[in-house]
Protein backbone atom coordinates (compact mmCIF):
# COMPACT_ATOMS: atom_id res chain seq x y z
CA UNK A 1 0.00 0.00 0.00
CA UNK A 2 2.45 2.40 1.12
CA UNK A 3 5.55 0.61 -0.39
CA UNK A 4 5.68 2.91 -3.59
CA UNK A 5 5.79 5.94 -0.90
CA UNK A 6 8.56 4.30 1.21
CA UNK A 7 10.64 2.18 -1.64
CA UNK A 8 10.63 -0.67 -0.55
CA UNK A 9 8.27 -3.12 0.75
CA UNK A 10 9.92 -4.22 3.62
CA UNK A 11 10.30 -0.67 5.36
CA UNK A 12 6.37 -0.50 5.14
CA UNK A 13 6.05 -3.97 6.85
CA UNK A 14 8.71 -2.83 9.18
CA UNK A 15 6.31 0.54 10.07
CA UNK A 16 3.09 -1.08 10.34
CA UNK A 17 4.87 -3.62 13.21
CA UNK A 18 6.34 -0.74 14.99
CA UNK A 19 3.02 0.86 14.59
CA UNK A 20 1.36 -1.78 16.32
CA UNK A 21 3.67 -3.03 18.68
CA UNK A 22 5.81 -0.27 19.56
CA UNK A 23 9.73 -1.90 19.23
CA UNK A 24 10.99 -5.04 17.71
CA UNK A 25 14.03 -6.69 16.52
CA UNK A 26 15.46 -7.60 13.14
CA UNK A 27 14.88 -11.67 14.32
CA UNK A 28 11.73 -11.19 15.17
CA UNK A 29 10.52 -9.56 12.05
CA UNK A 30 12.66 -12.15 10.15
CA UNK A 31 9.90 -14.71 12.00
CA UNK A 32 6.85 -13.43 11.40
CA UNK A 33 7.11 -12.20 8.38
CA UNK A 34 8.70 -15.58 6.80
CA UNK A 35 11.35 -13.60 5.19
CA UNK A 36 15.17 -13.08 5.30
CA UNK A 37 16.91 -11.73 7.94
CA UNK A 38 19.69 -9.52 6.15
CA UNK A 39 16.70 -7.37 4.13
CA UNK A 40 15.20 -6.15 7.66
CA UNK A 41 18.50 -5.88 9.04
CA UNK A 42 19.41 -3.48 6.21
CA UNK A 43 16.14 -1.71 6.11
CA UNK A 44 16.11 -1.04 9.75
CA UNK A 45 19.49 0.40 9.28
CA UNK A 46 17.96 2.42 6.55
CA UNK A 47 15.17 3.94 8.78
CA UNK A 48 17.68 4.60 11.60
CA UNK A 49 20.29 6.73 9.16
CA UNK A 50 17.12 8.81 8.31
CA UNK A 51 16.54 9.76 12.01
CA UNK A 52 12.82 7.42 12.02
CA UNK A 53 13.97 4.85 14.39
CA UNK A 54 16.25 4.58 17.34
CA UNK A 55 17.75 1.21 18.40
CA UNK A 56 19.50 0.51 21.91
CA UNK A 57 20.75 -3.29 23.18
CA UNK A 58 18.45 -5.09 25.60
CA UNK A 59 20.96 -8.05 26.59
CA UNK A 60 22.76 -9.06 23.16
CA UNK A 61 19.54 -8.00 21.52
CA UNK A 62 19.73 -4.67 19.10
CA UNK A 63 15.66 -3.43 19.49
CA UNK A 64 14.26 -0.71 17.64
CA UNK A 65 11.32 1.80 18.24
CA UNK A 66 9.91 4.94 16.92
CA UNK A 67 12.63 7.57 17.40
CA UNK A 68 10.43 10.52 20.05
CA UNK A 69 12.55 13.15 18.60
CA UNK A 70 11.92 12.88 14.93
CA UNK A 71 10.56 16.29 13.46
CA UNK A 72 7.61 14.50 11.73
CA UNK A 73 6.43 11.52 13.85
CA UNK A 74 3.20 12.49 14.65
CA UNK A 75 2.43 13.02 10.79
CA UNK A 76 3.86 9.69 10.09
CA UNK A 77 2.49 7.89 12.68
CA UNK A 78 -1.05 9.72 11.85
CA UNK A 79 -0.45 8.51 7.86
CA UNK A 80 0.49 4.62 9.02
CA UNK A 81 -2.49 4.38 10.86
CA UNK A 82 -4.77 5.63 8.39
CA UNK A 83 -2.99 2.95 5.83
CA UNK A 84 -2.99 0.23 8.30
CA UNK A 85 -7.12 1.19 8.75
CA UNK A 86 -7.17 -0.49 5.15
CA UNK A 87 -5.53 -3.58 5.33
CA UNK A 88 -7.68 -6.71 5.29
CA UNK A 89 -8.59 -7.96 9.45
CA UNK A 90 -6.69 -11.30 8.67
CA UNK A 91 -3.57 -9.91 7.13
CA UNK A 92 -3.60 -7.29 10.29
CA UNK A 93 -4.74 -10.29 12.95
CA UNK A 94 -1.52 -12.78 11.46
CA UNK A 95 1.03 -10.63 10.81
CA UNK A 96 0.59 -7.27 13.22
CA UNK A 97 -1.59 -8.27 16.08
CA UNK A 98 0.28 -9.80 18.58
CA UNK A 99 -1.25 -13.31 19.98
CA UNK A 100 -3.08 -13.22 23.47
CA UNK A 101 -0.65 -15.63 25.58
CA UNK A 102 -2.85 -18.64 26.57
CA UNK A 103 -1.02 -19.80 29.31
CA UNK A 104 0.13 -18.19 32.65
CA UNK A 105 3.68 -17.78 33.66
CA UNK A 106 5.74 -20.03 35.85
CA UNK A 107 5.43 -19.03 39.29
CA UNK A 108 8.48 -17.04 40.10
CA UNK A 109 9.27 -16.58 36.68
CA UNK A 110 10.32 -12.84 35.77
CA UNK A 111 8.96 -10.41 33.95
Amino acid sequence: MLEGLFGNPTIEKILFYLLRNEKTYPSELSTVFDMSLFGFQTALERLEKAGIVVSYMEGRTRVYQFNPRFAMQEELIILLQKAYSFLPEEFRQKYYERPVRKRPRRKGKPL
